[in-house]
């Protein structure tokens, strides 16, 4: 609920405290409570006890079970006949899944990488239990919505149980929403299309900088969740103040300006600051030396316009948390960082720009330098045979544990066997090249600024799969329908499009740092006085209505920003809604923890943490 909406918005509709089920609780007998309660044997238990006997804590009951109830809890239910006359409703409302923005879900598995892809983890009893619990959550998102997908998945190359993990999640969700075809108006036909893919298709994604404000702001700030620390000059003269930001789509100017690159972000703040200043005879002020103001100094001047408020304190918070990165990104040498990590990536840069860099940078952060080695381990996985690895490491500087992430990373990519016949665990193209690539250069397509031309493998995937060209032997459907079905898929005719799903002609553009701007998908409803409209989000599901059907990509072991950043994009680019699905959503230092944590035998295997169950 709360990743939903705010209290207010719980009360406005007429509900006057929220309580958790298992905290102690004051009896209400003139009042009626309302259950949302995941449908667990515990849940059930507390329920009767709190409405069972002389003295129930409630007049009426009203229970909403977050995802399908089994039989014999309803049975349960049934078989107190003191509750049953309490009870004024008991229904399904499957929901159990966490929206983390307007396209995208998490099922809150945290530690699923841990559960299905450590050492040892097919031994484990909780293998299963994690599997099924995600299934579950995954198929009420179908239910909830009103969809019936075609369920596709990543095809194990092995019988390891590791390389299953997709094509077991893909029978346990069909089999979850095969039984939702008796709910009234929930479709008998297939209407929409799910991906189910693992880190095993891209693991550069999750620790390659991502240049975008969003990405930048969750991979270099001390942020907790969405929430922020920083200091702000004083309104009084004194020292500086604490003030906690909050990133949320409640924020238009955030969410205008989250996917653009940082350098844009930060050009368009100057902007809007200018904006807002020329508006005040403050404006036409020069800086002592004659030239032009600053943003700081903008800041300064706007910040004396008392008309404006509100929209200068959201437009001032994001010019210091703009400032404060492009001061890390300077500091810490990260463009040269960055710039060596994509050239890697596209086959630009070999062994001697990386031993190079490791020699002349040895103050580099260690997190950073072993970054960097994940992404050489990815294209180059022969220089890290034998001792070759050790050497490297000796030369980052880099511990004994940092070497185990490398080695773990072929947990995620396939069995031994799988490797044999590949001879790496990386996607290679252009293999005329000398020097090796991780994937195809795109930089042409659109036009971005520097250090903005990597794109996680799903871009490439979803665009495949919409084209009719997602290869059939490497990704199976669960469900095989008919050629004219599969081809009604595509094109979006269930939801009566009449746009174009090919992905459109790219134009060709030079590499520059400024005659590259972000790209129109990243600038929805955007406006001078930094009111981005405030009908970005009303505007939101309309503009959906008119779309194709629906494609749907869950990435089993947690999903980067970049990976959100383009469902964004392929949305307008494809016309048709791309929403994103994961275990978790993970920045960088976040999916190299867990990636530490594969080899550790004590921690294999712990259970998914369940939602906590609450009432309302």
């Amino acid at each position: 609920m709360s990743q939903s909406c705010k209290m207010a918005d719980i009360t406005d509709q007429g509900i006057s405290l929220v309580e958790e089920l298992f905290k102690r609780r004051e009896p209400m007998p003139g009042m009626d409570a309302i259950y949302f309660i995941q449908p667990s044997k515990e849940n059930i238990v507390m329920f009767l006890s709190d409405m069972s006997g002389r003295e129930p804590l409630y007049r009426k009951a009203f229970i909403f079970f977050s995802s399908t109830i089994p039989k014999e809890l309803v049975n349960h239910i049934k078989s107190d006949s003191s509750v049953l006359p309490r009870i004024g409703a008991l229904r399904e409302m499957n929901m159990e899944y966490f929206p983390i923005d307007n396209q995208g879900f998490l099922t809150d598995h945290e530690q699923a990488l841990e559960t299905l892809y450590a050492e040892d983890a097919e031994n484990s009893r909780h293998f299963n239990i994690c599997l099924n619990i995600m299934a579950t959550r995954i198929a009420t998102v179908f239910a909830s919505l009103k969809e019936l997908p075609f369920v596709r998945y990543r095809a194990a190359k092995s019988t390891a149980s590791r390389d299953l993990v997709p094509s077991k999640l893909a029978a346990a969700i069909w089999d979850c929403i095969s039984k939702y075809k008796a709910i009234p108006n929930f479709p008998q036909t297939e209407t929409c299309e799910l991906l189910i893919v693992d880190r095993s298709v891209d693991q550069i994604a999750p620790i390659i900088h991502e240049w975008t404000y969003d990405a930048m702001c969750h991979d270099l700030l001390d942020m907790e969740g969405n929430k922020h620390v920083i200091e702000v000059p004083s309104k009084t003269g004194g020292p500086p103040e604490k003030k906690e930001i909050v990133l949320e789509d409640h924020d238009p100017v955030w969410l205008e300006l989250r996917h653009t690159h940082i350098a844009d972000a930060s050009e368009r703040l100057h902007e809007k600051m200018t904006n807002f200043a020329s508006k005040n005879k403050a404006a036409q002020m020069r800086s002592r030396d004659g030239s032009e103001l600053s943003t700081r100094d903008l800041q300064k001047i706007v910040q004396a316009l008392p008309q404006y408020g509100e929209q200068v304190d959201k437009l001032s918070t994001h010019v210091e948390l703009a400032g404060k990165i492009n001061r890390i990104i300077r500091d810490t040498g990260l463009r040269d960082l960055g710039q060596l990590e994509q050239d890697l990536v596209f086959g630009d840069a070999g062994a001697k720009d990386v031993i190079n860099f490791l020699r002349t940078n040895q103050d580099t952060n260690p997190e950073n330098k072993l970054r960097l080695l994940m992404i050489y381990a990815t294209v180059y996985p022969e220089k890290f045979e034998g001792d070759k690895g050790v050497k490297l490491m000796q030369l980052a500087r880099l511990s004994p544990v940092d070497m185990k992430v490398i080695s773990n990373m072929q947990l995620i990519a396939g069995s031994p066997e799988n490797k044999a016949k590949s001879g790496s665990f990386s996607l290679k193209f252009d293999a005329g090249k000398t020097k090796q690539a991780n994937r195809k250069d795109r930089s042409g397509e659109e036009e971005t600024w520097q250090l903005f031309r990597f794109y996680p493998m799903i871009e490439e995937l979803l665009e495949k799969l919409v084209k009719g060209d997602l290869s059939k032997s490497d990704y199976l459907c669960m469900n095989q329908s008919s050629h004219k079905e599969e081809s009604e898929a595509r094109t979006g005719s269930v939801r009566k499009s009449s746009a174009p799903t090919a992905v459109p002609e790219r134009k060709a553009t030079p590499h520059s740092m400024r005659s590259r701007r972000t790209a129109t998908w990243a600038r929805p409803h955007s406006s001078d006085d930094g009111y981005s409209s405030d009908s970005v989000l009303k505007s939101a599901s309309t503009e959906f209505k008119k779309l194709g059907q629906r494609i749907f990509v869950f990435i089993i072991g947690g999903a980067t920003r970049s990976e959100l950043r383009v469902c964004h994009k392929l949305t307008s680019s494809l016309r048709r809604e791309v929403v994103l699905g994961s275990t978790s959503f993970d920045d960088p230092p976040q999916y190299i923890t867990k990636l530490k944590l594969l080899s550790e035998k004590d921690i294999q295997g712990a259970p998914a943490q369940p939602f906590k169950p609450q009432y309302w």
